[in-house]
């Protein structure tokens, strides 16, 4: 199916690894010019040569994304770079589980801020676009409690009622926004295979309760994402895109 995604210009924060580099991957071979970000400079560099090898523009920058000048500048070069902004994806994650004043911080600073300073910066691009998207990657964790209730869950429910609201803030601007909650999610270098080789008895304990009988992919949430990011889910704006193989429980 084509996504009509060609010619688009898509962001995407921590782009290097996991969700974030299966989307960039899935943009780009979808004929999407793709920018992305990212801690490690030699993962960035890799990343991008990847990305222009599937014969798009690629653009990337290494950045503390937590550090809003840092985030700021990225976005207007990656604009600068590409020609403009039709879609963001706001995708990184401190993973800070807990319920200490530094989990708390890092979650706040990393997976909120980034994501309200990514898209301050990039709207002004965005209204320019005419096919404007912008998908914000919460969690499962932010739809129903689990073990990772405390500052990483609750502030990914906070995203996904951000995500809701700029969705009736930006709808006459024409600009949709959606969230998009993976369930567990397997992937080298992610923390479930950091879970798996040091805490085997919650890796066990979680895998059993997934109906499916595994972790989802990296690949499997990208296409959620690039699709509820494509001009062919023009009318889908507001939502929480669940991607769990059934995991959770609310209706």
């Amino acid at each position: 199916m084509d996504l009509n995604l060609k010619g688009m210009k898509a962001l995407v924060t921590g782009g290097t690894k996991g969700i974030g580099r299966a989307t960039a991957a899935l943009f780009a071979a979808e004929g999407c010019s793709v920018a992305v970000c990212g801690r490690d400079a030699g993962a960035v560099d890799q990343t991008v040569k990847d990305l222009g090898a599937k014969g798009v523009q690629a653009h990337g920058q290494a950045l503390d994304v937590a550090d809003a000048d840092a985030l700021k500048a990225w976005v207007e070069g990656s604009a600068k770079a590409l020609g403009g902004i039709d879609i963001l994806i706001c995708n990184v994650s401190a993973l800070a589980v807990g319920d200490t004043p530094e989990s708390w911080e890092k979650s706040y600073r990393t997976d909120m801020m980034h994501t309200v300073n990514a898209v301050a910066a990039a709207l002004p691009h965005l209204e320019k676009s005419k096919a404007a998207s912008i998908a914000i990657v919460s969690s499962v964790s932010g739809f129903e409690v689990d073990f990772a209730a405390g500052s990483y869950g609750a502030t990914k429910a906070a995203l996904i009622h951000y995500a809701k609201g700029l969705s009736q803030q930006l709808a006459a601007k024409g600009v949709r926004v959606n969230a998009v909650s993976p369930g567990n999610t397997y992937f080298d270098g992610g923390i479930w295979q950091n879970i798996e080789k040091s805490m085997p008895d919650l890796f066990k304990s979680t895998l059993s309760v997934n109906p499916s009988g595994r972790f989802g992919t990296a690949e499997e949430v990208a296409y959620g994402v690039v699709m509820i990011s494509s001009p062919l889910a023009s009318r889908i704006s507001g939502t929480n895109l669940v991607i769990d193989g059934a995991l959770t429980k609310a209706v």
